[in-house]
């Protein structure tokens, strides 16, 4: 699209929908509040969760966008760009597949760790404990 089909759709009020998209996308704002570590990974992980359902939300609308304009123009570059859009949500799609198996992970480890620790040390010459274990065989 050139500088004038820009100016025409602003004095007419067409948005691209692209540009609408990207446009919204880009003035979140992003609050970060002091909290604990272990708040700071769920929010985390809430935030990179919803990031990538966004993510694959409107690369699927831009599939479909772009499958709509390979149909019609029949040019082989929009297939081709079509076809990196859609391997490019399906990255995404695993990567949001990948965060869910480390939260798992994560969630696991404090269940699977050892309740208590006992640590027995021996201060003294290998005689020493020879004598303490045959004592204990013996008795």
């Amino acid at each position: 699209m050139n500088s004038s089909d820009n100016i025409i759709d602003q004095a007419l009020g067409v948005l691209d929908p692209v540009e609408t998209e990207l446009k919204k996308a880009t003035t979140k704002k992003v609050v970060v509040k002091p909290s604990s570590n272990e708040d700071d990974i769920e929010n985390d992980y809430k935030y990179q969760r919803e990031n990538f359902y966004g993510l694959v939300e409107k690369g699927s609308q831009a599939i479909d966008g772009i499958l709509e304009l390979a149909k019609e123009g029949e040019h082989p570059r929009a297939y081709e760009v079509a076809g990196n859009l859609i391997k490019q949500v399906a990255e995404v799609t695993e990567k949001l597949g990948d965060l869910q198996e480390k939260m798992r992970k994560l969630k696991e480890v404090p269940n699977s760790a050892p309740k208590n620790v006992t640590n027995a040390l021996f201060v003294g010459s290998t005689a020493e404990l020879q004598k303490m274990l045959k004592g204990k065989t013996d008795g």
